[in-house]
């Protein structure tokens, strides 16, 4: 028999085929295979009777030259996924300790508490949370070493610090080694014994004789962050022979500050406020009774009473420093003041009052003029991208629910006719929607193709991020360690549970890094599986939850809540 020549419609497109009638239908859906990148399992190719199996007769199709055809259908990973793989497949059973670690979405390892270490264990896995961080320490060489001979290749095992055990930066390089070769809970001795022989205070014991006492995490992070700062430098520039601190440039930020006096008569004799330029590794989120969001303490905290002698007035009096944000940090680490001094019992005792917390902050009102007038344009524009992209989706959609509609539309045609008065009916209806009160025929409604509208909206999605990038390349900045939206994700929470801080229980919260998307139609867009899951470490015990999770951490009693928060730039979209 000759073939017939056939249309085949799907996703808004026509393919003329040619239909061999002495085949079966699992031949028709390999010629479609070809032609659209829909695997044969994934197609429902619409004919009168229902959907074509692959062990129907082409004859029984009894199509005829020009017949229209409708398929559905979606390729799961397109054309390429019949390709050879780049890399031969490897399973886990074949694989080391260290490489099954090292596989992307890995539970990674936990810290062993060592006796009232959860306040470190938290402090530590939050930091471990910044991969910058984890890769400027594997370059990390601790003066004096030669790293050649005796025990100066311990770092493999863990036991660096035993060459050096003041240096931080080396104990906490060769323990995140370790922890990113094992899925298992790993004791922190060195690190611990580095921190307690540089801070004695980590040291202390007990009140009641019974091991080290319970410490700040608060404090472990400021001090981490301080040697870090001292010991790990790195280069000012790929072509710069300068050095600068590897906190300084992602971890701290730069206050302009005004101070002046609040006594009216200073003011009268003509005294000035002065102007400091001041540089932080924190903001302070200031908790009071009308405090209910995050937002709110911060602000609080940029204001600060303080007592001093004045020139003018020759005697102490109150001033107010009143601090805005002249450089932002590519992490930014929040500190909820919860503890406080309690005289009546001796101890720092917790502030309960419920404040919530953004998984997107938006810092630019906290900034100076100067610095707001370079974030305004690119938070906008990065804002105006989003909702296109958003926009861009939601239309995508529409218009796959309209092809749907015009599909099953065939399908009904293509199981037969109606009965009679019904089929008359209809024909009636249609007739007179098609034809107004003047007699004009409604045109025909019509659809992009999806190649067209992809086009359309791709081309103005650049042209915004053309934009974007203009706007970047104004405001002159090249030191990837800042942030220049103002725009600030949620990477990772350190939670305290208790009513004092020499007792109760920290964790820490640290969202799991997003994987890219290989394939190529998702674009720049990343997986929405990884997009919204944390890391739960509670010492040495790991847990995957769900992002709801970190809302409930806002506080309002001694169950847990958040005490640090670590936020990091948000990505800026590219050309790419």
């Amino acid at each position: 028999m000759a073939a017939i020549p056939i249309i085949i419609k799907h996703g808004g497109k026509r393919h003329e085929i040619e239909l061999d009638p002495t085949s079966t239908g699992e031949t028709l859906k390999y010629q479609l295979f070809s032609l659209t990148g829909v695997e044969p399992d994934r197609q429902k190719v619409l004919v009168k009777g229902g959907q074509l199996k692959d062990d129907t007769p082409l004859s029984s199709l009894k199509a005829k030259p020009g017949q229209t055809f409708m398929m559905m259908g979606t390729p799961s990973g397109g054309q390429d996924a019949l390709s050879k793989p780049k890399e031969a497949t490897r399973f886990m059973e074949d694989m080391t300790e260290a490489e099954v670690a090292q596989q992307a979405g890995a539970t990674p390892a936990g810290l062993q508490n060592l006796g009232n270490t959860c306040y470190l264990n938290s402090t530590l896995q939050t930091l471990r949370g910044v991969p910058e961080l984890q890769e400027e320490l594997l370059k990390y060489q601790a003066s004096g070493r030669s790293g050649q001979s005796g025990l100066s290749d311990l770092s493999s095992f863990g036991l660096g610090g035993l060459n050096g055990s003041n240096d931080l930066a080396a104990s906490l390089r060769d323990l995140f080694k370790q922890m990113s070769e094992t899925q298992e809970g790993i004791p922190p001795f060195m690190f611990l014994n580095a921190l307690r022989t540089v801070f004695p205070q980590f040291a202390q014991k007990d009140r009641n004789g019974h091991g080290y006492a319970q410490q700040d995490a608060e404090e472990a992070w400021s001090q981490i962050l301080n040697q870090l700062r001292a010991k790990l430098t790195i280069k000012d520039g790929a072509e710069s022979s300068s050095q600068t601190s590897f906190v300084d440039k992602y971890l701290a930020g730069q206050f302009d500050s005004v101070t002046e006096c609040d006594d009216p008569a200073a003011k009268d004799a003509g005294e000035e406020a002065s102007h400091s330029s001041d540089v932080f590794f924190k903001l302070d989120c200031h908790i009071g009774k009308e405090t209910n969001h995050l937002q709110d303490g911060i602000l609080a905290g940029l204001e600060e009473q303080i007592e001093k002698q004045s020139p003018t007035l020759d005697r102490n009096t109150m001033y107010t420093k009143r601090s805005r944000i002249a450089r932002l940090p590519k992490y930014l680490t929040v500190h909820f003041v919860r503890f406080f001094w309690k005289r009546e019992t001796q101890k720092k005792a917790k502030i309960m009052r419920k404040v919530t917390f953004p998984a997107e902050l938006d810092v630019v009102e906290f900034c100076t003029d100067a610095l707001r007038d370079q974030l305004v344009p690119v938070r906008d524009k990065v804002r105006e991208i989003r909702k296109d992209e958003v926009d861009a989706d939601r239309a995508r959609k529409r218009q796959r629910l309209a092809i749907e509609r015009e599909e099953k539309q065939t399908q009904g045609e293509a199981e037969g006719p109606s009965e009679p008065m019904q089929k008359k009916k209809a024909a009636e209806e249609n007739k007179e929607k098609k034809n107004d009160k003047d007699g004009d025929t409604e045109m025909e409604e019509t659809y992009k193709t999806d190649a067209q509208y992809e086009e359309e909206k791709n081309a103005a999605i650049k042209a915004a991020k053309q934009e974007l990038q203009e706007l970047l390349q104004k405001n002159g900045t090249a030191d990837s360690g800042t942030n220049q939206s103002g725009l600030y994700e949620l990477r990772g929470v350190i939670t305290h549970q208790g009513a004092s801080a020499d007792s109760g229980h920290y964790t820490a919260y640290v969202k799991k890094q997003a994987r890219k998307a290989d394939d190529a139609k998702t674009g720049n867009k990343r997986r929405d599986d990884d997009d919204n899951k944390w890391w739960w470490f509670n010492d040495d015990k790991v847990t995957e939850v769900e992002a709801e999770k970190i809302e409930t951490l806002a506080g309002g009693g001694e169950s847990h809540s958040a005490l640090i928060l670590l936020y990091r730039a948000i990505e800026l979209p590219t050309l790419d």
